[in-house]
Order: structure tokens, then sequence, then C-alpha cells
């Protein structure tokens, strides 16, 4: 009697014990991947901008895999590590867990760190306030009053488009509660496009968002060696060659992995340009007495007006990254007054901008304002604009890699080529390769169509109308029409004829420009 006894409590004590033991491996366990996966986050964190968030998925997604795959058939799995679609790189993982009591997601619905409205709102700024409203002053000067009523209306349906786009994220649950069912542009439009072409959509998505990247990389060289150009006029030294001088300083960008010191010169930079727009402004008042009322019209210069409503449309680009940054904010339902107030500023700011710098120079508004400066002052505002454009050309060239890779490289068994990183995670000789002749191909593009209005126009019209434009609307109508109200309906159909118009217009006459400087060139 008394060894039975003594067998249960042996037994009983030995139960316990393993019980115990499991639950601190499992909880040290548990901690360790939270604390690595957290570790990951912050080491990510690096601001926020549309390339950063590419990044940042990228590498959480790696994370998850591990996650995932030391979780699996353990009490980590339980915890809610299953698998997070954000974190899918195609959008056909799993839908995102919820605990078993029904409450929402656990630590790894979290890990973003959230932003609030305003921290949204200066993102969304940075964005459609760049250094490109330059080129705005020169749209005036071929569309007079209805290129300033178009910067209003761009604004507008900008606006209007990027809250519409938001709503094609949401779909209703059976209780009649909004649920987000899609994490970006790319999900969006495969989901139009199911159940025949089901990535068709993605797919052209991505060469919109590609192109218009490199465009803006193009953008930057031709404006870097135009301004250095025009600040130092008598050096014996091409517009061509500062190009050259400035795409060498670029070449580091083939070698970046993250974006985290690049990013820590945003904030500086943003700073500075709105510091160089408020010295031109004011050199503009100081020259009020003088201004040319009498030059601004009502006519339009029919051959180039469409370009200037590319230039303009632009400037306001932004909606290829509001799917991600409405999904970090803190309050999504804070989003649309965000939207509000960031346009309505960046339309007055735009409006007055361009309207007193034609006023100022009429006729002689050149393609790129500060080169209309004096001598003295516009050597010192181009060399921090220059500044501004070579410390700015990595996100977008950044962002067009990841995409290039993500669709070409790392798609799984889908992948056109091999990938691009060896077991180590260390990028391939070839990987590199691919990146320098990126960073040539901008150059080229920017010494043999050294003109920036023409490529600022028929990005604007190729992508920027698309991706602004006729998609969301199209989008809006396809996936919500039977809850539209008339007059929803009505604004989708004339912002997707309307941008249609100005697109294929501007296009045309964009192409027509860059052709005739393209001949130039060549016989130059």
């Amino acid at each position: 009697m008394a060894t039975l006894i003594r067998s249960k409590l042996s037994n009983k004590l030995s139960n316990a014990a393993t019980a115990v033991s499991n639950k601190s491996q499992a909880k040290v366990s548990g901690m360790f991947a939270k604390m690595g996966f957290q570790a990951a986050t912050n080491e990510e964190a690096v601001g926020f901008a549309a390339c950063d968030d590419l990044d940042y998925d990228h590498r959480q997604g790696m994370q998850m895999d591990i996650l995932t795959s030391d979780e699996v058939g353990g009490e980590g799995s339980a915890d809610g590590l299953e698998g997070d679609s954000h974190y899918q790189r195609d959008g056909t993982g799993p839908p995102r867990s919820a605990s078993k009591d029904g409450g929402p997601t656990n630590e790894l619905t979290e890990v973003r760190p959230k932003i609030t409205a305003w921290e949204a709102g200066w993102n969304v700024t940075n964005a459609i306030q760049g250094m490109f409203v330059l080129g705005l002053p020169y749209a005036i000067l071929h569309g007079g009053y209805l290129g300033l009523f178009l910067i209003i209306f761009a604004a507008v349906v900008c606006c209007y488009t990027g809250k519409i786009l938001i709503a094609c994220l949401y779909e209703e649950d059976e209780d009649g509660q909004l649920v987000r069912v899609r994490d970006s542009y790319v999900d969006i439009a495969n989901a139009c496009c199911a159940p025949r072409f089901p990535s068709l959509g993605g797919h052209i998505v991505n060469v919109a968002q590609i192109i218009e990247l490199v465009m803006t990389c193009i953008l930057y060289v031709v404006v870097s060696g135009n301004l250095m150009y025009n600040s130092f006029p008598n050096m014996p030294i091409s517009q061509k060659s500062w190009a050259i001088i400035a795409t060498v300083a670029l070449l580091p960008c083939a070698f970046l992995k993250n974006l985290k010191a690049v990013s820590k010169f945003s904030l500086l930079c943003t700073m500075a340009h709105f510091v160089i727009n408020i010295l031109v402004i004011a050199y503009c008042l100081s020259r009020a007495r003088d201004w040319a009322w009498d030059k601004v019209k009502f006519y339009i210069d029919v051959k180039k007006f469409p370009i200037s409503i590319g230039i303009i449309v632009f400037s306001y680009t932004s909606q290829i990254f509001l799917p991600s940054l409405e999904g970090n904010m803190s309050k999504p339902s804070e989003f649309h007054c965000m939207m509000n107030w960031t346009h309505i500023a960046a339309c007055i700011l735009k409006g007055l901008f361009a309207l007193v710098a034609y006023l100022t120079w009429a006729d002689e508004t050149k393609e790129v304002i500060t080169d209309n400066l004096p001598p003295t002052i516009r050597a010192v505002v181009n060399i921090f604009l220059v500044a501004k454009a070579l410390l700015s050309y990595p996100l977008p060239f950044f962002a067009a890699v990841e995409v290039l890779e993500k669709s070409f490289f790392q798609d799984g068994g889908r992948a056109f080529f091999p990938d691009c990183y060896g077991g180590d995670g260390r990028l391939k000789s070839w990987g590199l390769s691919l990146r320098c002749i990126l960073v040539v191909f901008t150059l080229l593009m920017a010494i043999y169509v050294p003109h920036f209005a023409l490529l600022m126009g028929l990005t604007g019209s190729l992508t920027g109308a698309g991706l602004c434009f006729l998609l969301p609307s199209l989008f809006h109508l396809k996936l919500l029409w039977r809850k539209l109200l008339w007059h929803q309906v009505f604004f989708d159909v004339a912002i997707f004829v309307i941008g249609g118009i100005c697109s294929v217009s501007g296009f045309i006459h964009s192409i027509e420009g860059l052709i005739e400087a393209f001949k130039y060139n060549i016989e130059d």
C-alpha cells in the first residue's frame, strides 16, 4: 500500500514538473520569438516612405516564415502565429487569425508601430509637395488661369480617388461591419480581375508603379544636371557632364539593403525644401510691383498645355502607398479628414507658388523655376536642391528594385529568374549588376532627353493619371457598384472619362516632344 501511494505521488510530482518545464519552455520560446520579431521590426522602422514599406514587407515576410516554421505544432501556434495575409508576397496567404475568444488578433497584427493622423498627413504632404512643385509655374505659362483651375481640380479629384481607393480595401461581414480584406493596390487590382485573370490587375499596377518610380529617378538626375549647369554657367562643364557626375555619386545606391541611413535625412531634406520655397516666394513678393498680371490669359497653348496637365497630375501622385499608410494609422477613421486637410493645404500652396512665380517672370518662366533667380541666389538655392534630389533618389530607386525583384526573382515557383540573394542573405554579383544597370539606364535617359517638363508631363499623363484617376474610379465601380449612390457613380464615370482624355492627349504630346528632343540630342 505504501509502495502504491509512493508510486502515485512520484508520478504526480513528475507530471507536474514536466508540465511546469513545458510551460516555461513555451513561454521562453514565445518570449524570444516575440523579442526577435520586435527587434527586426525596430531595425526596419526607418520612418514612412513607400519604398521603406516595400523593404519592410519583404524582410518581415521572411521573418514570418521563420516564426511560423518554428512554432508549428507547439503552443506558439495557439498564440496566433499561423500567418498573416499582409505578409504574403502575392496576397494569397490565409486570412488573419483571431483569438480563441473571438477577440482581435494578437501581437503579430500589431508589430508595426502605428502612426497618428498628423504623422500620416506629414507623409502625404511629403509625397504631394516635393521638389517637383518647381515645374508648376511652367504649367501656368502654357495654361494661364486654366492651369490654376487644374491645380485645384487635380487636388479635389486626387483627394476623392484616394478615399474611394481605401474604400475598395473593405467589405461588409455578416453583421454589416466593414472588414479590411485587402492590403494593397495590387490586391484591389487582382480582386477586380478575378476569377478569369486573378493576377492580371496586379501585373498592370506593378508595371505602372515601376515606370513611375524609374521615371522619378530619371527626373532627379535631369534636375540635378540642370540645376548645376545653370548655377555655374561659366564653368566648362555641360549639363550632360553634370548629370554624369551626379550619377557617379548615386552608384552606391546599388549596394543598398535598406534605407535606414538615407531616411534619417528625409526630414532635413523636406524642411530644407520648404525653406527654399519660402525664399523663392519671398523674392517674388519683393518684385510684386512688377508683376505681369496682363500676361495671365484665359487662352491655352494647344500643343504644350496637355504636357502641363501631366505636370500638375504628377505633382499630386500618392495613391500607390495610401493603402499601406491607412493600414498603419492608429485611427483609420481619421483617414478622410487627413486627406481633406493635406490636399487643401497642397492646393493653396501650389496655386500661390505657381501664380506668384509666373507673375514675376511671365513669358521668361523656365522649366525649373529656380533657374530664373539671380545668379547669387540661384547658386545657393540650386545646390540645396541638388543635395535634396541626390538624397531623394535612393527612395524610388530602392522601391523599383524591390518591385522588380519580387516580380521576377522572388515570386516563389513562378519566378522567371533565380533569386538575387544567396542563402546567407547576401546580394549575388549578377543581382548587383542589374542594380548598376538600372542606375546607368536612368543616366542614359537623362542625357538623351534632358527636359524636365517633358519627362514630368509624360510620367503624369501615363502613370499618374492611370494610378490617380482611371484605376481608382474603375475599381470603385467594379467592386462596390451595388452599394453606390447615383451621384457617386456619376463622379466615378466622369473622373474616368476626363482622366482618360487628359492621359491620352498629354501622353501623345509628351511623346512627340520627347522624340524631337531625342533626335536633336542624337544629331548634337
